[in-house]
């Protein structure tokens, strides 16, 4: 367990710091260049990949497109992430009363299998 979080925060600090080394998180212009380097360079294989699949490859989107899709999403993700915090206290409340549940269903003695009781708990009557 404590591998695969160094392995994962490795992984994150090694992502983050080759895309700072390149220029994605510096001003927009030079990620705009950035952006549109990897796509010329993505040309040629693209249009090789395009050849060999049955069927047609949307083109990439352009930079403005691009920039509000990376909005967008961003946007929702901020959203859903507030809307997760602000019902954190309802998904552990519920969480608890499950867990209780279910502990009190194990506290309680099992019915003796066999008995008339345990068949049929209206014969009791």
């Amino acid at each position: 367990m404590v591998i695969g979080l160094l392995v994962r925060g490795g992984l994150v600090a090694g992502t983050v710091y080759y895309t700072n080394k390149v220029g994605i998180w510096s001003d927009s212009e030079q990620t705009e260049k950035l952006y549109n380097n990897v796509k010329s360079e993505l040309c040629p294989y693209v249009q090789k990949a395009k050849k060999q699949l049955p069927f047609d490859v949307p083109q990439l989107p352009n930079t403005g497109e691009m920039r509000f899709l990376a909005k967008h999403y961003y946007n929702e993700g901020v959203k859903g992430s507030i809307r997760f915090v602000h019902m954190l206290p309802c998904y552990a409340g519920r969480g608890l009363k499950k867990v209780k549940d279910t502990f009190e269903d194990f506290a309680k003695s099992p019915a003796i299998t066999g008995s008339q009781e345990a068949v049929n708990p209206a014969a009791k009557q």
